[in-house]
């Protein structure tokens, strides 16, 4: 199969303003959407064990089903993805309020997060001529209460091995909490499939973050030994469900050190197999936390690109990222962007199939 990269409009915003849609071919057969608004991925077809492919991630045929509301399917979360305690942070002696979009906790940026901005596509090839795409985003001081222009570039290229590689790059002009993540909800049997509760799921992580019922980071590390959250050996992902915090999921550390400016070495993460298909996708990053999502929340009221609502655990998300509030709480890890300090980060999501 041969690589390509192409683009088509998919529509307007209400203030006139255009979405691209472009279309990765990896000559692996691995193939991928996205669209300017949010930097969303909308489509992303994979081969199973017998060379089908199916889309495994879940999404919408059309721009006014995401401008209507969703919980960011495929989309770039940020300013600082995750929960920051109390919506507020103290940096350089001087306390920022943000918005309280997940009571009482500021979430993915706020109300206007990186998740509904416009952002500007530039093609490109990567190593070897595989298709990759520069989405890039000035984010001004004060937006979402945050201090601090960035100029932020999301990359994704699809390999001629079947990964999706994600890789961003950041600068600023004055210090300022920065954490990206990438939000798929991923079902390997398709996104029509119904519930991922059949998937079986490792995480290489030994410790966890304590959070409370609504989703506050408590700022304490645990074990996973003796809990139903452990995946350091396989589980299926049904068994595990009813055991983890309301049945949604934990954040995971899953290296002990941060990224030094991309330097670091990519390390695994998280695997996760749907047995029916042979489909398997390795996750890796030099971030250093997971957090699992396994769909809880969705209620069947979501139609997908099938025309079929999305259920409990339709999808499973295994976002990689920094440690959310650690503008708060900076022993867990450094997401403070700082002036002549670029920051790098690189996460890939790797596609097999096996018998």
């Amino acid at each position: 199969m041969a690589a390509g990269l192409n683009s088509r409009h998919f529509g307007f915003l209400a203030t006139g303003e255009s979405v691209e849609a472009w279309t990765l071919s990896g000559s692996g057969g691995l193939e991928l959407d996205a669209i300017t608004y949010g930097g969303i991925v909308t489509r992303l077809l994979a081969p199973d064990c017998n060379g089908r492919r199916a889309d495994v991630v879940l999404g919408f045929r059309d721009l006014d089903s995401y401008l209507a509301g969703h919980p960011y399917f495929g989309a770039i979360a940020g300013r600082v993805a995750g929960r920051i305690t109390n919506a507020s942070f103290e940096l350089e002696g001087k306390i920022y309020s943000l918005a309280r979009n997940d009571p009482p906790n500021h979430l993915h940026g706020g109300v206007q997060g990186f998740d509904k901005k416009i952002w500007t596509a530039t093609p490109l090839k990567g190593e070897g001529g595989s298709p990759s795409l520069r989405l890039s985003y000035l984010s001004r001081d004060g937006e979402e209460g945050y201090p601090g222009t960035v100029q932020v570039s999301v990359t994704y290229t699809i390999t001629g091995d079947n990964t999706f590689l994600i890789e961003t790059e950041a600068v600023t002009d004055r210090p300022t909490p920065f954490n990206l993540t990438h939000h798929s909800y991923f079902n390997l049997g398709g996104e029509s499939a119904g519930s991922s509760a059949g998937h079986e799921l490792q995480i290489s992580a030994d410790e966890y973050v304590a959070m409370d019922e609504r989703g506050t980071l408590l700022g304490r590390l645990e074990s996973v030994t003796g809990r139903g959250n452990d995946f350091r050996k396989p589980r299926r992902l049904g068994e595990a469900i009813p055991m983890l915090l309301q049945n949604h999921g934990d954040l995971y550390r899953v290296r002990r050190s941060d990224a030094d400016d991309g330097a670091a070495r990519v390390v695994p993460a998280a695997r996760l197999l749907e047995s029916a298909s042979g489909r398997v996708l390795d996750v890796s990053t030099t971030e250093q936390y997971l957090q699992l999502h396994t769909g809880a929340g969705l209620d069947g009221s979501l139609m997908g690109k099938s025309g079929a609502g999305y259920g409990r655990y339709a999808g499973v998300c295994l976002e990689c990222e920094g440690y959310p509030d650690a503008a708060n709480a900076p022993s867990f890890g450094d997401v403070i962007l700082r002036p002549g300090r670029p920051r790098r980060q690189r996460t890939e999501y790797r596609f097999s199939a096996r018998p």
